[in-house]
């Protein structure tokens, strides 16, 4: 990592034209990538990523550049060149940087980069074979294992110098399976902020390809989900993709301080029914979306976002918490240096109740359990939805009845909010990425299993006049 007299040196110029802040973000990162197709490896990519990223504030608004020319004389250059975009009086002192020191929170027994290529092989094909064996139908299993150590070092005009290490690994499973005309896929995508030790521990590749050949089997000769409204069922795990997405963007303070959020204004307020209560933790140990510090270089922490259906905070980064006239909520994020960072979420999931998924599943007479759910799309100024449901079941009488494919959930968040009338006892987490302005970063999504009093079915067998 670059000296602390040449930061001092560029955080120093960066201010020369009236900038009342200045922050770099530097980072060294190794990344690889194995995908394999039907035990056969298909791409292995290897990396460096290297550079740093350079922000100015000016009262409500930035300015932002990166190189991966780390010597002195472009930095300079850079810095210059940056705050060329500002013109207001000058009372520039010289910066002095002091390192902030921690224990680190996510420990990491296995760093990948001890790992042989053989080796990280081998883990892909005892899940491949493990997919492939499940059933005679499984007919394709496309796998990848990524990993990826980050250093980072973050620099203010504050003073403030502080370091952190994020190491990810995932290993991820998509089967298909066919018989005659009919196809179906499965998927499973463990990951964690940990070393090679998550494969020993938790993410046994054998397991990740039974299940997801599990599902893809169930799926196969499930019949057309019907459509209508009606109660739905959500498991826990990845059903919290729709919190996530249609509530939890829009409480990030890139929309919230831009007007473009439905809970603009409502901090204080009841949003969800009151059996309702959700965080976005970055602090849990070797989570998925955890980080000992934010890319502002804050600690970070567990923000309550819900509590008991009232809207209790946002998710903040300095900037927008600035344009908003609140303090940032250690929230800031980003995909690389080449990313100026902003608001986003990093562990966020309802959190649990006091009801049984079985007791979910006997109060509804007819409905849905959506076991699983897959991608979707949403508008996060309004808050409508659309999710499509990987593991289906009808249910009839209180009980579930069979397997439905084709089912798509349609609504809007803070509707669902309301409806949700109860929440389960065992929460799960799971894993993905997730796209906005600062670019792709690792977040965990995750509940208890939820039930929804109604929603919109999406089907592709016709209506149904249940309500």
């Amino acid at each position: 990592m670059l000296e602390i007299k040449v930061l001092e040196k560029v955080l120093k110029e960066a201010l020369s034209t009236g900038g009342d802040f200045a922050e770099i973000f530097e980072e060294k990162t190794y990344k690889n990538n194995i995908s394999m197709l039907n035990g056969k490896v298909e791409n292995v990519n290897s990396g460096v990523r290297s550079g740093i990223g350079l922000r100015i504030y000016h009262k409500l608004e930035s300015v932002y550049a990166y190189t991966n020319d780390l010597t002195l004389e472009n930095l300079l250059k850079m810095a210059k060149q940056l705050a060329a975009a500002i013109d207001d009086e000058v009372t520039v002192t010289d910066v002095q940087l002091k390192e902030v020191t921690y224990e680190n929170a996510h420990p990491i027994r296995l760093y990948p980069r001890s790992y042989s290529m053989d080796q990280k092989v081998d883990l892909l094909k005892r899940a491949n074979d493990a997919a492939l064996a499940y059933d005679e139908h499984i007919q394709k299993a496309m796998s990848f294992l990524l990993d990826e150590e980050q250093h980072v070092a973050i620099a203010n005009s504050n003073g403030k110098y502080i370091q952190d290490t994020r190491v990810h690994t995932r290993l991820g499973m998509n089967v298909i399976a066919e018989d005659q005309d009919l196809h179906e896929t499965g998927s499973c995508s463990p990951g964690a902020s940990k070393g090679m030790e998550f494969y020993e521990e938790e993410a046994i590749p054998e397991e990740i390809g039974k299940e997801a050949s599990r599902t893809a089997m169930k799926m196969l000769y499930a019949d057309n989900c019907p459509s209508g409204t009606m109660p739905v069922v959500i498991d826990n795990g990845f059903g919290g993709v729709i919190f996530h997405e249609a509530c939890g963007h829009a409480l990030e303070a890139a929309a919230v301080a831009k007007g473009q959020s439905v809970f603009c204004g409502k901090l204080g307020k009841k949003i969800a029914n009151e059996c309702v209560s959700a965080v976005d933790d970055g602090t849990i140990p070797n989570a998925w979306g955890s980080q000992n510090i934010d890319d502002e270089g804050n600690f970070q922490k567990c923000r309550v976002l819900i509590e008991n259906g009232i809207l209790k905070s946002y998710i903040v980064d300095t900037l927008n918490g600035r344009r908003m006239g609140m303090e940032s909520t250690s929230s800031s994020r980003r995909e690389s240096y080449k990313y100026e960072t902003t608001s986003r979420m990093t562990n966020t999931f309802i959190l649990e109740g006091k009801d049984t998924l079985e007791d979910m599943i006997a109060k509804t007479n007819y409905g849905l359990y959506a076991k699983s759910l897959g991608g979707g799309s949403v508008d996060p100024s309004t808050g409508d939805f659309n999710f499509s449901v990987r593991e289906g079941y009808l249910i009839k009488d209180g009980k579930i009845d069979k397997p439905v494919k084709g089912a798509t959930l349609i609504g809007n968040g803070a509707d669902v909010l309301m409806k949700i009338d109860m929440v389960g006892n065992n929460l799960k987490r799971s894993q993905g990425m997730c796209g906005a302005s600062s670019g792709s970063i690792p977040t965990d999504v995750g509940q208890p299993p939820i039930h929804v009093s109604s929603m919109i079915v999406g089907g592709k067998d016709g209506g149904s006049d249940h309500e």
